[in-house]
């Protein structure tokens, strides 16, 4: 299975439509190219039925070779041209979302993850498992967890609950990299002037003392 994901990144709303739009695309594409495209996470957007971002697995009977040509063709920046839906008269035309192929990350040894089985559920009507099938994966140390029921054994979701699970600790691992540069740059900027606790003059950065300088 190929994972891939369509993403809004921190775009408005319209980018959030524009993965809903995206996604029909990619299925429908798919469909020509004999690849099966399942959910496996979504994150929704502002506005019902828009996605901020969606988790796709790609699979293909051909060792996953369509599968993988279709990720590539729908990886990078994707635009979308077009008058907002939400906001008449605004000036913005262009909006961009991404997709991107996700490499799987190394597999997290199973003495740190709790799973956890149950009945999967949801439409589907006979297609629903409605054996303890669906799994949810839990990473003992963060409390981070994933649910699968895609699959139509528990073995299989298992091992994709696994995957996931170590993909999504490692997402969170970035974000928590982002936010710290993210807030030095805030701080950074919002140091305040005029009111320095120690000053410094000249190339030979000498220390003044209180009342020089000033």
């Amino acid at each position: 299975m190929i994972l891939f994901q369509l993403t809004a990144n921190t775009g408005p709303a319209e980018c959030c439509l524009a993965v809903r739009h995206a996604l029909h695309a990619l299925v429908k594409e798919a469909n020509q190219r004999g690849v099966t495209v399942e959910v496996l996470e979504e994150q929704a957007g502002p506005v019902p039925e828009t996605y901020g971002s969606i988790l796709l697995g790609l699979l293909s009977g051909d060792a996953n070779l369509a599968a993988h040509t279709l990720a590539q063709r729908w990886s990078g920046t994707l635009q979308w041209i077009c008058d907002s839906p939400y906001r008449p008269g605004h000036k913005r035309k262009n909006w961009f979302i991404g997709g991107a192929l996700h490499e799987p990350p190394a597999p997290l040894p199973d003495s740190e993850i709790r799973y956890d089985t149950m009945h999967a559920s949801g439409p589907g009507g006979q297609h629903v498992n409605k054996t303890a099938s669906a799994v949810r994966a839990t990473h003992v140390a963060t409390g981070v967890s994933v649910r699968v029921q895609s699959q139509r054994s528990q073995l299989a979701n298992r091992q994709l609950a696994a995957r996931l699970l170590a993909g999504k600790l490692q997402t969170l691992a970035a974000r928590h990299v982002e936010a710290a540069k993210a807030q030095r740059r805030l701080q950074h900027g919002q140091t305040e002037r005029g009111n320095a606790r120690r000053t410094f003059v000249g190339q030979r950065f000498i220390e003044a003392q209180r009342g020089e300088g000033r």
